[in-house]
């Protein structure tokens, strides 16, 4: 059974959302780490906007994972 992009997006915003409550930290301080407004930030846990490759980097960085593993890709 193929999985869809659909399915494959909510995955990796999920797993923003799932990193941000496991580290006990509010969107508004990513945000505000990202240097983005928390409305922005909002609309990537909510599938409204996509996720830049560059923010993608910034939350692995801060989360001290590895793109692959917010992509879904690894465990």
């Amino acid at each position: 059974m193929s999985i869809s992009q659909r399915e494959i997006l909510y995955n990796i915003y999920m797993k923003l959302k799932e990193l941000r409550e496991e580290n006990n930290l509010t969107q508004s301080q990513i945000a505000e780490f990202l240097n983005i407004k928390q409305n922005t930030y909002s609309q990537y846990e909510n599938e409204k906007r996509q996720l830049p490759i560059d923010v993608l980097i910034k939350l692995s960085k801060l989360y001290n994972v590895t793109t692959d593993y917010i992509l879904g890709l690894e465990d």
